[in-house]
């Protein structure tokens, strides 16, 4: 009895002590952001693309950055979800869900899920190099999709898994086609996807290795597919490197720009699932 809960204390000890690590990182983190950041932040740093000087402290913005990785996220999430959302239907409606085809197909997308964003930036150069693509917009997106899809792949078919099979039973009963069933899936899987948005969104508007050789570097917003574009992640390391005072908080400064537009994905998206769950048969 002593010993059961001497054991139950030591646990409860090991479980506050590593949600306060943790907690006490997050706060770390985004406080040591706020603390540097906002001292540089104003107007000119959301609204102007960098002017002649940005980098050795003359005036200017990251609004170039800010559009680009906008585009850049959003163009690989919207191509990524079109890619996997029938991937994660097919593992589970037509190749059932649980035989060796498709746990297979699983381990494959965990692997890919593991890969370092840099390798997946310098398969992009590839392909790019083969099709005679410049850096641009669109190598960015291209390399970025390749990193999102097995996020986006994995979360859904999690989310699937989750749907009561009374409800694909009762579907194909009614005589439903797997395609008609799919179709019903999808809608119930609504707040799921907006889920595997928010979690492809946030890794990639934050990535740097896969953009580095594939979107190129820009003070100008790209008003097409095929110009270079700047991103968050990319304006901040430049700022970084820089020894002028000024230019280093100003990356702070950016670094808080780019949390807080993660902070809004976020926001909308649990507004949004949560909109689209009341309707869910559970």
């Amino acid at each position: 009895m002593i010993r059961r809960k001497l054991e139950e204390n030591f646990f409860r000890v090991l479980m506050v002590l590593a949600t306060l690590i943790v907690g006490g990182s997050f706060f770390l983190i985004v406080g040591t952001i706020v603390y540097k950041g906002v001292p540089f932040m104003n107007w000119d740093m959301v609204t102007k693309i960098p002017g002649g000087g940005f980098y050795i402290g003359k005036e200017g913005g990251v609004l170039n950055a800010i559009i680009g990785s906008l585009y850049i996220a959003g163009g690989a999430t919207v191509l990524g979800l079109l890619i996997s959302i029938p991937v994660a239907i097919y593992i589970n409606m037509y190749l059932g869900g649980r035989n060796v085809v498709a746990n297979s197909l699983r381990i494959a997308f965990d692997v890919l899920f593991g890969i370092p964003s840099i390798v997946y930036g310098a398969f992009g150069f590839l392909i790019m190099v083969y099709f005679g693509i410049r850096a641009s917009l669109l190598g960015g997106i291209v390399a970025v999709t390749l990193l999102v899809i097995p996020i986006l792949v994995r979360t859904l078919d999690e989310v699937i898994r989750t749907v009561p099979k009374e409800l694909r039973d009762a579907s194909l009963a009614l005589g439903a086609t797997r395609w008609e069933m799919s179709k019903v899936i999808i809608r119930q899987i609504r707040p799921g996807v907006f889920t595997a948005i928010l979690l492809s969104f946030g890794r990639a508007v934050g990535d740097v290795a896969s953009v580095l050789f594939t979107a190129g570097f820009s003070d100008n917003i790209p008003t097409s597919l095929h110009q270079p574009a700047a991103t968050l992640p990319l304006a901040i390391f430049f700022q970084l490197g820089s020894p002028v005072e000024e230019v280093q908080g100003r990356a702070y400064a950016s670094a808080l720009i780019l949390t807080i537009v993660v902070l809004i994905i976020t926001i909308l998206s649990s507004v949004l699932a949560k909109q689209f769950s009341k309707n869910n048969i559970r």
